[in-house]
């Protein structure tokens, strides 16, 4: 049995936003019952050069909303960075879970073989839409939902593998 692009992109990305949502939603309560500031962890960083917190999980929303409507072959919706608190960033998360799920299976299949077009280090770059999603999407996807993750653990918040791979 073959697997559509569908089906190996948009419901991927929704469960691991939705991973991504419960860990923010314990980071929220280890902060409230530690009386730490939400800043500390929202502007937190694994090292110095790092992104903090809060643009990992507005660069995996982006990279996650971006596949979709790439291999939709639509323009890609453009948000506001201006997430400020949990709450902010878990409604983000919501909005591209939703924006995802509005996608049908036939917007997506066969667009494994549609080029897509990308600015990679200010170099134009067209994959095919396979490759666009297996070497492009999903590494810079899982990256940082993995980097805000580690932040967030690395800060003490109580969270695990299970946490990060959430309903399978």
């Amino acid at each position: 049995m073959s697997l559509s692009m569908h089906q190996i992109s948009l419901p991927v990305f929704q469960g691991k936003l939705k991973s991504l949502a419960a860990i923010l939603d314990k980071a929220e309560a280890f902060a409230v019952a530690k009386k730490i500031e939400p800043e500390v962890l929202l502007n937190a960083r694994l090292a110095p050069d790092m992104f903090p917190l809060k643009r990992q999980v507005q660069l995996a929303s982006d990279f996650a909303k971006g596949a979709g409507a790439r291999l939709s072959g639509q323009d890609i919706p453009k948000w506001d960075d201006a997430e400020a608190s949990f709450a902010d960033l878990t409604a983000r998360l919501a909005k591209t879970i939703d924006y995802l799920a509005a996608f049908t299976p036939a917007q997506i299949d066969g667009s494994e073989g549609r080029d897509i077009a990308l600015t990679i280090a200010k170099q134009p770059v067209t994959l095919k839409g396979q490759a666009f999603l297996l070497n492009y999407a999903f590494p810079h996807f899982f990256f940082h939902v993995a980097t805000a993750y580690d932040i967030l653990r690395h800060n003490g918040v109580e969270i695990g593998k299970r946490d990060y791979m959430g309903a399978i």
